[in-house]
């Protein structure tokens, strides 16, 4: 290609370009080797502690609102659960369960009075059996009372409030458009008395598939709950230093009416030159020797042009939105994200990111996961400048990775795939372009 996004000097700096967003970035010679992990959790526990941890955990339930559905898992496969009511929850442990966020981004209200949204009947009917069955009322009208307590309501004043007024308050826990996907362990089944906490990449291959599989899921339910909405973000962010508020493995799914910058400026971008995925990513990524991992349905590679270190996952398939996509699609995309977590360790503070095609698209744009390691601090300079600091450039970033891929792979701790020097690195592996081709 004739542009170059990375850039080498000869005093040994590393001078990065963003081919979609413009952001130019620096790693300079000597920062690289500031230290990066979080601490490592090694705290004892009791043997046989239950998890209590924090309000995520599986036996404080009572503690987030109404869930919405589950996952669990059933020897080698799954089942979602829909519709729950309170006595539902408490019968068995779920692996994943989907709950609306207790303080939402984009609430409940804003789809009111913005839309004159109306809850659909399935949702109203959910709530009426909820709040008939034993102990809802209670439960929804407890979570009411710590969030408005939270938002600095007094006791006498919530007691002032009438239930009516409380219940169509309570419709954000059924209907609105802030969710959270929550797994079941907050530290892993060690089997000793050291705790590690539960990341995406603790997860076993599998289980990571079914999390990957339920996100896609409740992305196509909230484009069904709601008519107005037109991308929902998805997002995760692991450990306090990434924005976490509890270090207990979630992600987050916001709906919003609007496709938000970055997607907008992504197709953008597209209708200027269809092919710009490949040539701009993928490929030049080959050219780099940047690819890290691989498999028939995605290709990941240390990314460039990123405030913190990225690591970027591509899916190959023609199609551009994860709810398109096979089931063998999903696990192929999921198991190169996994591999990716799982080689970073649970203790590196990081964000996932989504982009896809929105639902209301007419461009096919590759779905595609950024995994950010929060490493680094923007200070003073970056907000001076524009031009941002990593301590970690893109060959950096391979070379700390796929030591640990590989031996991942070899103890059998990732699904199988293609690692490093072993990936194909064809030009042109993602497919979405060829609609463009047929068109």
């Amino acid at each position: 290609m004739a542009k170059e996004w990375i850039v080498k000097k000869p005093d040994g700096t590393v001078k990065q370009f963003n081919p979609f967003t413009g952001l130019e970035v620096w790693t300079v010679t000597g920062r690289g080797f500031k230290p990066f992990r979080n601490q490592v959790y090694n705290e004892e526990q009791d043997e046989g502690e239950a998890e209590a941890h924090c309000d995520f955990c599986e036996t404080r339930y009572l503690n987030t609102p109404p869930e919405k559905s589950r996952l669990v898992i059933k020897e080698d496969t799954y089942e979602i659960k829909r519709g729950l009511l309170l006595e539902n929850i408490q019968q068995e442990t779920a692996d994943f369960r989907r709950i609306g966020n207790l303080f939402e981004i984009v609430s409940y209200d804003y789809w009111v009075h913005n839309h004159k949204f109306h809850p659909v009947q399935t949702i109203n009917a959910w709530k009426e059996e909820y709040l008939k069955s034993p102990g809802g009322l209670e439960h929804v009208l407890n979570m009411l009372d710590y969030k408005l307590t939270l938002g600095g309501r007094q006791p006498e004043e919530l007691k002032k409030i009438p239930l009516t007024e409380k219940l169509e308050m309570a419709n954000a826990f059924f209907a609105g458009g802030h969710e959270l996907i929550i797994a079941r362990r907050h530290y892993i089944d060690s089997g000793n008395k050291t705790r590690t906490p539960c990341s995406s990449g603790e997860l076993t291959s599998s289980e990571h598939y079914y999390y990957t599989q339920f996100t896609v899921d409740t992305i196509k339910e909230m484009y069904n709950a709601n008519r107005y909405v037109r991308y929902v973000s998805v997002f995760q962010n692991w450990l306090k230093p990434a924005g976490a508020s509890f270090d207990h493995l979630h992600k987050q799914l916001v709906a919003i009416d609007e496709w938000g910058v970055s997607i907008e400026r992504e197709l953008r971008l597209m209708r200027a030159n269809p092919n710009i995925y490949n040539l701009c990513a993928v490929n030049y990524a080959g050219y780099k020797n940047l690819i890290v991992a691989e498999n028939d349905y995605a290709v990941a590679f240390a990314d460039f042009g990123h405030r913190y270190p990225t690591l970027a996952v591509y899916c190959k398939s023609e199609k551009g939105g994860p709810f398109d996509l096979r089931p063998d699609e999903i696990r192929g995309m999921s198991d190169i994200v996994h591999a990716c977590h799982a080689a970073a360790t649970s203790a590196l503070p990081a964000n996932e990111e989504w982009y896809y095609s929105p639902l209301d698209a007419i461009e096919v744009m590759p779905w595609h996961i950024l995994i950010k390691w929060r490493i680094n601090t923007p200070a003073g300079f970056e907000g001076g400048t524009k031009i941002y600091i990593n301590t970690l450039d893109p060959e950096g970033l391979r070379d700390k990775l796929v030591p640990n891929l590989l031996k991942l792979r070899a103890e059998g701790k990732i699904a199988p795939m293609k690692i490093a020097d072993e990936c194909l690195t064809r030009p042109n592996a993602l497919k979405y372009y060829l609609r463009y081709i047929r068109l």
